[in-house]
């Protein structure tokens, strides 16, 4: 997209509280976490549900009874059952790529109200049989005779019922067999970030997030969550108060034991969640008379070594930054995902070392918090970055700002969006 480009025009957004996983999977599916966020945002606008032409979902891992949990989310928030619904995945930025795809169909007039953002419940990753189950089972049902099948029996054993991990398959990268949490112990090691570094940086996660809800900074964008037992969720539950660099110093390492410095306190969070938003184009807003937060000014791709995935957000937010003539003093706020600590310290060292486009400043990213704290709900992350990126602009009075992933197989992706401060 470019200036010369029809506008796309983000009206609103909502996501549910992050729920940190416990071990048990959530009663709430990840439909059910969508359609808590989107169903509030629908049903405080101007127009009918009706009136939406597509609905476009990010999810990584949806359940086999809820496959294309895009067109399940359209039908069950009741737009009817003419609005397209579809799934997109690019692992991590699965909801920044779903609003990519919303803009490209506003940009290209095929479509004026998109519905469009991600969801995830990672605590329902299934546990899967070993493939050698599978093929035990396909020997005993294929057996038509009594001693073939009692032969086939006695080919058992318990190992065959060792459960396959989903999520760990999922979060391990199969080109370079190495965990996300391996990529990021290899950037700590390449940038020389050390673990006082790390755990510094989560426990200012968690006290900018702590110190953003006593101010209500997000009350306009988080929607309560009510659980199975009718209780309230208002926020989210991986928060930490009183976390201290003493206290998270006393962990162990979980993905290099026992030398690693990355931890489960200076990661993101296994991390159930939804976040929607809405995308206008200009004669959708001017026939409704929609409000306007901003608008999606271009969004840029970027691939790498997966062994070092998480410098993507550094090659997408130099190859978005290039494209638009902007060096890092164009841009007001960011957001870039924080993966691992250990990941958004490298990228601001790389971003420092290049000098090409400048530093980006501490005290202009993640200025409430992020992953290490909220969690990281893989399909829904993308989209919280922008609907939080826009409330921050609105706050600030300030125009531009950049939101950033880095997605797991070894790629970046980055948003440029801008304030509308007076409407369309």
């Amino acid at each position: 997209m470019n200036t010369k480009q029809p506008a796309v025009y983000i009206v609103d957004g909502l996501r549910t509280p992050f729920i940190k996983a416990t071990g048990k999977p959530n009663p709430l599916s990840a439909a059910d976490l969508a359609v808590a966020a989107a169903g509030p945002l629908l049903a405080r606008q101007p127009f009918k549900r009706e009136a939406i032409d597509e609905v476009i979902t990010g999810c990584v891992a949806a359940t086999s009874d809820e496959t294309n949990i895009g067109r399940i989310i359209a039908l069950r928030l009741g737009c009817g059952n003419a609005v397209e619904g579809w799934t997109v995945q690019r692992n991590c930025a699965s909801g920044l790529q779903a609003l990519e795809c919303a803009a490209h169909d506003i940009v290209n007039g095929h479509y004026h109200l998109v519905l469009a953002g991600g969801t995830e419940c990672m605590s329902r990753s299934p546990l899967l049989y070993p493939n050698a189950f599978a093929a035990f089972l396909a020997d005993f049902r294929s057996s038509r005779e009594i001693l073939q099948r009692l032969k086939t029996l006695l080919k058992f054993r318990p190992s065959l019922l060792t459960p396959v991990f989903s999520l760990v398959n999922g979060l391990t990268d199969p080109i370079v067999n190495l965990s996300m949490g391996q990529t990021a112990e290899n950037l700590a090691y390449q940038f020389g970030i050390s673990r006082a570094e790390m755990d510094a940086y989560a426990v200012q996660s968690h006290e900018r997030a702590i110190a953003a809800r006593n101010n209500g900074y997000f009350e306009e964008e988080i929607t309560p969550l009510f659980d199975w037992r009718g209780h309230v969720i208002p926020w989210d539950t991986g928060v930490r108060e009183g976390s201290t660099v003493e206290k998270l110093s006393k962990l162990k390492p979980v993905f290099d034991k026992p030398f690693g410095s990355v931890t489960a306190g200076n990661s993101s969070q296994v991390t159930d969640g939804a976040a929607f938003l809405i995308l206008a184009s200009e004669s959708a807003v001017k026939k409704y008379n929609l409000p306007v937060l901003g608008k999606i000014i271009d969004t840029a791709w970027a691939a790498l070594d997966p062994a070092i995935m998480g410098l993507g957000p550094v090659y997408a937010i130099q190859k978005l930054l290039s494209r638009h003539h902007l060096t890092t003093a164009d841009i007001d706020y960011w957001e870039i995902n924080e993966a691992f600590a250990a990941q958004v310290l490298a990228c601001l060292k790389a971003m420092a070392a290049d000098k090409t486009f400048g530093t980006i400043p501490m005290e202009r990213l993640n200025v409430d918090g992020g992953a290490v704290a909220l969690g990281h709900p893989v399909g829904a992350s993308g989209a919280r970055l922008v609907l939080y990126l826009l409330h921050i602009l609105k706050r600030n009075n300030a125009r531009r700002g950049i939101a950033s992933l880095c997605i797991g197989g070894g790629q970046g992706g980055a948003m440029l969006i801008e304030r509308v401060p007076e409407g369309v």
